[in-house]
């Protein structure tokens, strides 16, 4: 039986309708998209948990937006944050992409404020918050204050609230030292400024920073430098030839041994295909890739599927690639590939840590036992030991 029709009841049904959107209309924020292309996992450097990874912000606005603020939160609490960026720090966090990138022919981009975000641009901000071993939460909320100028002048505000990012908690890998002995620079190594935290590869539609947390070996010599006699041979580098150890028991997945080490202070036309000159990947884990970079051509002691032990010989130092030094390139990743892969922190079971290298002195300088941990950008030591 068919229900008689009662045009109140539709009519009140509608008027409610109408009603209930407005009384719970919210702010909408900022025409922002953001994104965390790699959540943080905890690495220790010295007595701290350091916590690394970027956020991307896309400007889907008709105007300019520029960050003014940046706070960070332990989890749901939203009245003390943990870390803060404003002014000059944020600017210095930032990347405008494309315009701040390095450019190909060396020229450094003009003068800009990395805050201001054009519409329809992307800006990147690295994150690197420090904090206490015992305080490091399972999720970081951000809140973003943007400011906008409309066509006819007037200015407004406008906050994104409540981004979450989880906090990994996976297993770090902890490596025995690439090296049989010696005193050694961790070079462009863990920090926020580095070039290698700063490189972001656009490859086949896919973004990767496979560099988050590599480090550029190099050698100090019994003079205090990374070179005796001048430079213009391979073997005036103190490390030119030195042995590269296994840092891990694994499997080689990679090889490489056909590109001639260079000339130092000559770079080759560099390209996707040897900008790691030649190299061993070594999988020392699920998800785990360890790569040594630039080595000496026709010196690689292993071959593709070879088991080997940590402290193994794998190859030796060289000046291949993108390279105009002998050096290690040394990084893991979570991917079989030097470029198309997301870099991952680790930690070496111990080293003695003798000083940032700027101001490192021969024969004066601190001697202090680190265990556990990443060596800090540029800092120098020497390893204490297999793990």
């Amino acid at each position: 039986m068919y229900e008689t029709f009662r045009p109140s009841r539709i009519c009140i049904t509608l008027l409610l309708l109408v009603l209930i959107p407005s009384a719970f209309a919210r702010e909408r924020g900022p025409r922002v998209e953001l994104v965390c292309p790699e959540p943080p996992t905890p690495v220790q450097m010295n007595t701290k948990q350091v916590l690394v990874y970027e956020l991307h912000v896309t400007d889907f606005d008709t105007v300019p937006l520029t960050l003014k603020s940046l706070e960070v939160f332990s989890g749901e609490e939203r009245t003390h944050p943990v870390f803060a960026l404003a002014d000059d720090k944020l600017a210095a966090a930032m990347i405008r992409v494309g315009a701040s990138m390095a450019m190909s022919d060396g020229a450094k981009p003009a003068a800009e404020d990395t805050r201001k975000i054009e519409p329809g641009a992307r800006a990147v901000i690295f994150m690197w918050i420090e904090l206490a071993a015992d305080n490091v939460p399972s999720t970081l909320t951000h809140r973003l204050l943007f400011s906008a100028t409309s066509a006819d002048g007037k200015v407004s505000d406008a906050t994104l609230e409540n981004f979450p990012v989880p906090v990994r908690r996976d297993a770090l890998p902890t490596l025995s030292p690439p090296f049989a002995s010696g005193t050694w620079v961790a070079g462009d190594g863990a920090s926020n400024t580095s070039s290698h935290r700063r490189s972001i590869f656009a490859i086949y539609g896919h973004l990767y920073s496979p560099e988050r947390f590599a480090i550029d070996w190099v050698k100090v010599g019994p003079n205090g430098d990374s070179r005796h006699d001048g430079s213009a041979r391979n073997d005036n580098w103190w490390d030119w030839g030195e042995p590269v150890l296994a840092v891990a028991d694994g499997e080689i997945t990679e090889v490489v041994d056909e590109y001639p080490d260079n000339n130092p202070r000559e770079l080759p036309p560099v390209t996707l295909d040897n900008i790691g000159g030649n190299h061993v990947i070594l999988k020392i884990a699920p998800h785990r890739y360890v790569t040594y970079a630039h080595l000496q051509q026709g010196s690689i002691q292993v071959k593709l599927h070879d088991r080997v032990r940590a402290g193994g010989v794998v190859a030796r130092l060289g000046n291949s690639g993108n390279s105009t030094g002998a050096h290690l390139h040394l990084q893991v990743t979570d991917r079989n590939s030097v470029l198309e892969s997301q870099g991952v922190p680790f930690v070496f079971a111990g080293f003695t840590y003798l000083g940032p290298g700027a101001d490192y002195e021969i024969k004066k300088h601190i001697s202090v036992p680190w265990t556990q941990s990443i060596p800090p950008a540029d800092g120098v030591l020497e390893f204490v030991g297999k793990k």
